[in-house]
This record gives C-alpha cells, sequence and structure tokens, in this order.
C-alpha cells in the first residue's frame, strides 16, 4: 500500500517494501546492491565533475538525475521478478499479457512459449530489467541498454495494451526516455561512459567499443 512518495522511498532505500519482504533475509543482499551502485553513481559524477569542466552544466546535471532515476525505476521493478525461479506477481503479469496483448500472434506467443517457459523467462526478465539499472545508475554502455530497453518498453506497450487498469501510454513514454537516453548519450552527462571516452585509445579495439556502446 502506497503511502507518501517520502516514506514510500524510504521504505525502498531500508528494504522495507512487500516486494523486499518476500525474499526474506536475501532483501539485505538487494538493499546492499541498490545503496553500492548509487553510491558509485555519486562518486562516478563527482569524478566527471572534478576532472572535466564541460560536464558542469545543467544540461549534464539535470540528464544524470533523470538517468539515475529511471535507474531507480529499473530496480525496484526487477524485485517483483524474485524470487526465482518464478515469482507469483510476474506470472501473474504473463499471464495479463496472454489476455491483453494488442494483437492475436502476440498472445498466442505468452501461451505456446512465455507462460510453459517461465523457469527460462522470469530469470531472462529480471537480469534484462537489472541491466538496465546497472547501465543507468552507472552510466556505463547506456546507448546499448537504452537502446534494448526501448524495446522491451515496447513490448510491454503491445503486451498489455488491452488491459484495463493500465495506461498504455506509460509504457511509450518509458520507451521515449530511453530512446532520448540513446540519442543524446546519456552515459556521457557525469557517467562511467564519459570517463571511458576520456581514458581509452579511441583508434584501439577497446575505444571502438566503448565509442559504439556509449
Amino acid at each position: 500500500m502506497r503511502t507518501n512518495p517520502l516514506y514510500d522511498a524510504w521504505l525502498f532505500v531500508i528494504g522495507a517494501t512487500p516486494d523486499h519482504e518476500k525474499l526474506g533475509a536475501f532483501k539485505y543482499v538487494m538493499v546492499a546492491l541498490f545503496l553500492a551502485l548509487l553510491a558509485a553513481s555519486l562518486w562516478i559524477a563527482w569524478t566527471n565533475w572534478r576532472a572535466d569542466a564541460t560536464q558542469r552544466t545543467g544540461v549534464h546535471v539535470t540528464t544524470w538525475v533523470c538517468r539515475v532515476l529511471l535507474g531507480c525505476q529499473w530496480f525496484q521493478g526487477c524485485l517483483w521478478k524474485l524470487p526465482l525461479p518464478v515469482s507469483g506477481t510476474f506470472e501473474y503479469w504473463v499471464g495479463e499479457m496472454r489476455d491483453n496483448a494488442a494483437f492475436a500472434f502476440h498472445r498466442a506467443l505468452v501461451e505456446a512459449v512465455y507462460l510453459p517457459n517461465l523457469k527460462i523467462i522470469d530469470p531472462l526478465v529480471f537480469l534484462a530489467e537489472l541491466s538496465f539499472a546497472i547501465s543507468l545508475l552507472l552510466g556505463v554502455g547506456v546507448r546499448l541498454f537504452a537502446l534494448l530497453a526501448v524495446g522491451f518498453s515496447l513490448h510491454l506497450w503491445l503486451g498489455l495494451y488491452l488491459q484495463q487498469q493500465e495506461w498504455p501510454w506509460n509504457y511509450v513514454f518509458l520507451a521515449i526516455i530511453h530512446a532520448l537516453f540513446v540519442a543524446y548519450a546519456a552515459g556521457r552527462s557525469l557517467g562511467m561512459d564519459a570517463l571511458l571516452r576520456r581514458r581509452t585509445d579511441p583508434k584501439s579495439l577497446v575505444g571502438r567499443v566503448v565509442a559504439w556502446v556509449s
């Protein structure tokens, strides 16, 4: 049950949300991981701020804040995919996709592939959302992972399009934000991508890979 944004955010930070409670003692692992990622994000941002005067702009700070908040959203979202291999909540929403996808072929795909293989699908979705969270919080490989998140969000949009309690635009907006992260290379704003681009030779193999994903 929601109370207010400040109190709910505090419950999330200390691992006292219903999604955390379902994990038992493992919730402390997830709390520690989130706090470590948040601390690392702050350290990376501060390192960029000190090392590169061009990073000290309102645009870069705003991009960093938005990127970190979206990373928090993905981290919170991945929690209800636990415990593995199959979360009851995840199974419920996959069932909703079977009944509410926009197109018949999508509903048939969920029925024939997703539901019989939940023990595989659930861990994959958990890892995907966790990877989005890590990428956005740290600002590493953002163009690549944000592009993947666009496809992920559009899949949710079409998969839950007919679900009457869902507003389809939620997922469209989520896709739009990640598309902007791709277009404007959000990891270069006080993120690890900015550090890596400064510290790698753009002509080397590593440099070319960094340039492609960041």
